[in-house]
């Protein structure tokens, strides 16, 4: 594929996990790691059409701010592919435990059926959660499906809320909607919630606001994700497992790259 098309391709991909994206974002990229200007260009048209992806921003703002370009995506792509919080969060979680998840969550989805003790509570959040009861059906999971009007009523019932983030920043996380109710609840309730946070996802303050300006600039309650405070999470699940919060936060390894945000590349 040509390298405009990858990049066309990769700029426009909906509903793909976050490491394909990002993958196949990086592949486009390396076409222009001699082309300065040129990459400045391809990485702020990947953030103004992935502007929900926190990973994706990571990837740019690591590529625009390393001295060599190629080296540093061959260097992401081996830190992706080294991710170990799916079999961190398997390893983690309580024995004999009934987890709540909300609609599909991408890592948790894979660290789920690892464990044959559990039983997970699927909230159908986005029309999501019937097609993961099915996967971890099929995984002889415990599992029950949850109309979301049982959000409250699940969460009160379980041993662990387990939310996952598409970005965290310092003080709180994007997340499906529904996880603010559903931490709430479970504070109330003095259960346990784990956020899931894989490698890229983490974000400084200057680099969090552009993108939360621009992900929630419609009314809240019509989008599909939500802010999470994270005064309402007790623990972060990454490539090390579960970790208080303020330990977590000090992985966040993206540098501050403002010129992605300058300009509208359509």
């Amino acid at each position: 594929m040509h390298p405009i098309e990858r990049l066309r391709f990769v700029a426009r991909a909906t509903g793909y996990p976050a490491e394909v994206v990002v993958t196949e974002a990086a592949r486009a990229l390396a076409s222009f790691a001699d082309d300065p200007h040129g990459l400045v260009t391809a990485c702020r048209r990947l953030v103004s059409r992935q502007p929900g992806s926190a990973p994706v921003l990571w990837l740019c703002a690591r590529v625009l701010c390393a001295g060599e370009p190629r080296a540093e995506i061959r260097r992401v792509l081996t830190e992706l592919d080294a991710d170990t919080t799916v079999s961190a969060l398997g390893h983690a979680l309580p024995a004999d435990a009934t987890v709540v998840v909300l609609g599909w969550p991408e890592l948790a989805a894979e660290a789920l059926p690892r464990r044959g003790d559990i039983e997970v509570l699927v909230v159908d959040v986005l029309g999501e959660g019937t097609g993961l009861v099915s996967r971890l059906l099929s995984a002889d999971v415990d599992v029950v499906d949850v109309p979301l009007a049982g959000l409250g009523a699940a969460v009160a019932e379980a041993d662990l809320v387990l939310l996952e983030a598409a970005a965290v920043a310092p003080s709180e996380a994007m997340a499906v909607a529904g996880s603010r109710a559903a931490a709430a609840v479970a504070r109330h309730r003095e259960v346990p919630v784990w956020l899931v946070a894989g490698v890229g996802r983490l974000l400084p303050q200057r680099m969090w606001e552009p993108m939360r300006a621009t992900v929630f600039a419609d009314d809240p309650w019509d989008l599909d994700e939500e802010i999470l405070p994270l005064d309402l999470v007790d623990a972060i699940v990454g490539p090390d497992g579960p970790q208080p919060v303020a330990e977590a936060l000090r992985r966040t390894d993206c540098p501050v790259a403002p010129e992605l945000f300058k300009g509208n590349v359509l």
